[in-house]
């Protein structure tokens, strides 16, 4: 594997010294860029985008080629593993996923697929090699899952949902059985990542989507216990140095205490909380990733240039910070608004690493 030419994300992560804060964005390979809707209408439909490796690396390298940001991230779906695991994951047109077999009962959990990471998942490690290659050392690359509580909620809805109720029914009616398919998940996700670090991803990331839609006592005993297995099951090593672990709940900024107990390197924020009193309730213990709302991005370049200034200034001085937004980037958002915000981070950050 070439050397790491830019390692400034990994170092944030770590809370080591950087010259400025590093910055990538959630779905930078994505809708919003031409070049990527270009790709995707070659390959036709969205699943097969992310099972052609050869494609999942060129749309993973082409926000690299127009923007300097600091890091790569996998293109693939959080859906691959319950797909691998036999619930048949297909896209209805302006509808999202949907499953043709979701969980309904203990027979359906005992009968999910044990997925081998190079066969059912093959084409994810695949990819993973592929734009380690490509990126010839440029920016590190991030691997990712869904959380097990996140796969699970659309395992158990059979598509996305707003209102949770069978997933939540099985919660709170046959608590046994959502924990029984949870500890299937979280053992499956953890040699899904430790296959994808073994490939060659340089950090991962955990997107726990739909944390945010329980109690506080459910989060931890339904979300974040699972989230803690797979962090105490990673491989934090590879190629010499250490591998990151980002954990992001989404809607989860009140319980940021016991997440950062949780055992990962970083915590994701999104932007419903002020940074600087994020780092304030974490201390030393983890790195913090966020938290512009991506709507600002429609906003002017000035006025996107003055909201980074503020968070930067929010976070103060010092490591531990990795810019980012609160969420993913739209659709509909101009690229030249994208390049504004990272341009930015970096001309205002190295006032704060010196």
């Amino acid at each position: 594997m070439s050397e790491l030419k830019n390692d400034r994300f990994l170092r944030a992560l770590l809370k080591e010294p950087v010259d400025m804060t590093p910055v990538w964005m959630m779905r930078q390979a994505g809708r919003y860029l031409p070049e990527y809707k270009a790709t995707r209408a070659k390959a036709g439909d969205f699943m097969t985008l992310c099972k052609t490796p050869e494609l999942a690396t060129e749309v993973t390298i082409q926000p690299l080629d127009r923007f300097p940001l600091d890091a790569a991230i996998l293109f693939s779906d959080i859906l691959t593993v319950p797909d691998a695991m036999g619930l048949g994951l297909y896209f209805s047109e302006g509808e999202g996923p949907r499953f043709e077999r979701p969980i309904r009962s203990k027979a359906d959990i005992d009968n999910l697929i044990n997925p081998q990471m190079d066969e059912e998942l093959g084409y994810v490690m695949a990819a993973v090699s592929m734009i380690r290659r490509e990126l010839d050392g440029r920016v590190p690359l991030i691997g990712f899952t869904g959380s097990p509580w996140t796969l699970a909620t659309y395992m158990v809805e059979g598509s996305s949902s707003k209102e949770y109720a069978k997933v939540k029914g099985m919660l709170y009616d046959q608590p046994q059985l959502m924990h029984l398919l949870l500890d299937k998940l979280a053992d499956t996700i953890i040699d899904y990542l430790n296959a994808q670090i073994e490939h060659g991803a340089q950090a991962v990331m955990i997107f726990d989507t739909w944390g945010g839609v329980l109690t506080t006592r459910d989060y931890k005993e339904f979300s974040l216990r699972y989230m803690q297995k797979i962090m105490d099951g990673l491989n934090r090593e590879s190629e010499g140095r250490k591998v990151p672990v980002i954990m992001f709940s989404k809607g989860g900024c009140q319980w940021l205490e016991a997440q950062a107990d949780a055992g990962a390197d970083a915590l994701g924020l999104d932007w419903t909380l002020d940074i600087g009193a994020a780092r304030e309730r974490v201390g030393d213990k983890v790195a913090l990733q966020g938290n512009m709302d991506p709507c600002v991005l429609y906003a002017s370049p000035e006025r996107i240039r003055e909201e980074v200034a503020t968070i930067l200034e929010s976070y103060g001085k010092g490591s531990g910070h990795v810019f980012n937004l609160g969420h993913g980037i739209h659709q509909f958002v101009d690229p030249e608004h994208a390049k504004a915000f990272i341009e930015a981070v970096h001309e205002l950050s190295p006032a704060y690493h010196k």
